[in-house]
């Protein structure tokens, strides 16, 4: 293998310094690191209504919020004998979109199926 003389010297990192010498003044600086928080959460609320068949609740939570069919019967039916249940925890855009969608599907099948969002 042949070394290149003047290339060599090109590739030094910083001045030559004695290996046995201590480094002095060499003190790293660091900038504070950026901590990412966890966005704030939103729970999405199913609310009871008189109209809203109970199978189309059961499919809606199926469809929109890949819950179980037996869970989503529990929480159906804590939404009829209760008036609201929780049906899932996003973030905020998530559950705005969610919320949206599944008012729209209920309109368009004439329901008048309502969630709404609180701040977790």
């Amino acid at each position: 293998m042949t070394v290149i003389p003047h290339l060599s010297a090109s590739l030094r990192l910083g001045p030559e310094r004695d290996p046995d010498e201590p480094d002095r003044g060499a003190e790293l600086k660091t900038r504070p690191r950026a901590v990412a928080k966890r966005p704030p959460m939103y729970r999405i609320v199913m609310l009871n209504d008189d109209f809203t068949p109970m199978e189309f609740v059961v499919h809606v939570l199926r469809m929109f919020f890949s819950i179980p069919t037996a869970r989503a019967y529990d929480i159906m039916m804590t939404v009829h004998t209760k008036g609201a249940a929780v049906v899932g925890v996003y973030t905020y855009e998530i559950a705005e979109t969610k919320i949206a969608q599944v008012m729209d599907y209920a309109r368009v099948h004439q329901h008048p199926l309502r969630c709404r969002m609180e701040k977790e």
